[in-house]
């Protein structure tokens, strides 16, 4: 058993992880296999959406229209909340990084290995995030105030707020990975220990529920330090 659980273990963080290599000058250009996964559902969540919102009417809307807008009203009415009237210009972007995150981290329902599990992927989405809210609070206080607002309340926390530039993508990247690997670790291990059926009732809260959660506690984070940044 313990060798298996090592070999779990190799097999989730080992570092070959290529899915396609491409040959290049005397080597490879390997492709990893988050980056395929992503364009999957990145190629999944374009098909969804052309299909929702072609032939969009001002009356007579149809089912899905009537559908589709309850969704997106719903989104951004839910993000927005956080966001604050001051950096309502950025809920569509929050919300597509809300449905990227809870598209991948539920990939594992079909068989795959979400892309969030891969550090790469969550640091990119955290330093994606991170750009947002500075860009946020520097459009609204402009470069000079944004230096200044380092020195609010008082000078000498300085440091700290600097300091902080570092802390939130860092704590934004290992809360996400942290949650998704150890989901993914334990399904596999449920799937090694205890009879075929018990480990789909326990997907549903660690693929789906605790996925969902967990893209939902990113965006939330976000959009509060957008909030903050727009005050």
């Amino acid at each position: 058993m313990a060798g298996a659980i090592k070999d779990l273990f190799t097999e989730l963080l080992g570092e070959d992880k290529t899915a396609i290599e491409i040959p290049f000058g005397n080597g490879f250009f390997n492709i990893n296999q988050s980056v395929v996964n992503s364009w999957i559902i990145m190629a999944v969540l374009l098909v969804i959406s052309i299909f929702l919102t072609h032939n969009l009417k001002v009356f007579n809307i149809s089912k899905r229209q009537a559908v589709t807008e309850f969704i997106v009203l719903s989104l951004r009415n839910l993000i927005g909340g956080i966001i604050g009237p001051g950096g309502m210009r950025y809920t569509d972007i929050v919300i597509v990084i809300l449905l990227y995150i809870g598209a991948s981290n539920v990939y594992g329902l079909f068989g795959g290995l979400p892309p969030t599990m891969d550090l790469n992927v969550t640091i990119g989405l955290a330093v994606l995030a991170i750009i947002i809210v500075e860009y946020s609070a520097i459009h609204k206080k402009k470069l000079g105030g944004w230096f200044k607002s380092f020195a609010q309340p008082v000078a000498i926390i300085a440091p700290m707020n600097v300091l902080e530039l570092g802390i939130r993508p860092l704590s934004l990247c290992m809360r996400l990975f942290g949650n998704v690997l150890g989901a993914t670790i334990i399904m596999e291990l449920l799937k090694m220990l205890v009879p075929l059926g018990v480990p789909a009732i326990f997907s549903i809260y660690f693929d789906l529920f605790d996925g969902l959660l967990q893209a939902y506690v990113f965006v939330f984070l976000t959009s509060l330090y957008i909030n903050e940044s727009t005050e």
